[in-house]
């Protein structure tokens, strides 16, 4: 049986002045208010509370054990509102990690209009390409671009990424189009440094990613530069 339950029963107990009372407080029979009086008393060892057909009172130890667990009921309740109202007006820091360009062109912007909306919260948004690790460092929310390796983790798909190759008109003029996926291998490429071990480029569609032939003349940690 749940203790917190048959705490709250005693009290109802006590208080109503009978069984009969606190069953219709609680609604439970007054065979389930019987079980649960009987079910503290052998927990505790002793009795609570002294009973015949006309009357009922408390023994000593049924006259402490009511004052605290009114006590505990009063606290439990207190906890319940309080988080009942960070539900329904959030309040606190809330800390979120996101990519840089996807971070400054996309999330700030929203940081603000929430902000706006929700003035009791405080927002540390920490732009990085870095995985993070959200319990050691103490992140709430991280949005990242991609599959999600960690089975762990609680994840939400919010919007398709598209990337695009493209190339300045100068480039293509000196280095001529490509027509094929396969023609890229030949051409000078930019990568990103969190690219470290991939010198390569999976398209839609293709059976096989493209490889450079050669390492990226310029790499870079934002994508946004």
């Amino acid at each position: 049986m749940d203790k917190l339950r048959a705490m709250e029963t005693f009290v109802a107990v006590v208080e109503c002045g009978s069984f009969t009372g606190a069953a219709a407080r609680l609604e439970m029979s007054a065979v389930m208010v019987g079980k649960y009086i009987a079910l503290i008393e052998r927990q505790l060892n002793t009795r609570l509370l002294e009973r015949n057909t006309r009357r009922q009172s408390l023994t000593d130890a049924g006259r402490v054990y009511f004052d605290e667990a009114k006590r505990v009921l009063e606290q439990v309740s207190i906890a319940e509102s309080s988080v009942e109202r960070l539900r329904v007006a959030p309040a606190g820091t809330l800390r979120i990690s996101a990519p840089t360009s996807f971070g400054a062109c996309v999330i700030a912007p929203l940081t603000a209009t929430f902000l706006q909306a929700w003035p009791d919260v405080r927002v540390e948004l920490d732009l990085t390409n870095r995985m993070v690790d959200l319990v050691d460092e103490g992140i709430d929310l991280a949005i990242r671009i991609g599959e999600i390796r960690n089975n762990d983790l609680v994840a939400k798909y919010l919007a398709p990424y598209r990337m695009t190759i493209c190339a300045a008109p100068g480039y293509l003029a000196r280095h001529g189009t490509p027509t094929t996926p396969a023609d890229l291998a030949d051409h000078l490429c930019l990568s990103h440094t969190v690219w470290t071990a991939r010198n390569e480029w999976k398209l839609p569609g293709a059976e096989e990613g493209v490889r450079w032939k050669r390492d990226a003349v310029l790499r870079c940690n934002d994508g946004y530069a």
